[in-house]
């Protein structure tokens, strides 16, 4: 029996631009096997959307707090959602 996939919208603000904190992202996601996308948000911060099964997407939150080295995560809200994911996880453009 497999796991139920779930699907989390993250926000992460603080120094998470300009540190490759995207590239950084779509690296530890392909490692734990979830779908998705991350993109840069005009107001400085970071956006994901996270899907998979429950404990890897969990394990994803957990280092998007702490992020790349040069990054520093001050705030990051989660919120659930029932958008639908294709396969694989990528980097999408500025919004």
């Amino acid at each position: 029996m497999s796991e139920a996939t779930v699907s989390i919208r993250l926000h992460i603000r603080g120094r998470v631009q300009g540190v490759w904190y995207r590239g950084w992202a779509v690296s530890e996601a392909q490692e734990l096997g979830l779908s998705g996308w991350v993109r840069n948000r005009r107001d400085g911060s970071v956006e994901a959307l996270i899907s998979g099964p429950e404990p890897a997407v969990r394990a994803m939150i957990e280092r998007c707090r702490r992020g790349p080295s040069a990054a520093r995560v001050e705030d990051l809200v989660e919120v659930p959602v029932s958008d639908a994911v294709g396969p694989g996880f990528r980097q999408l453009p500025t919004l």
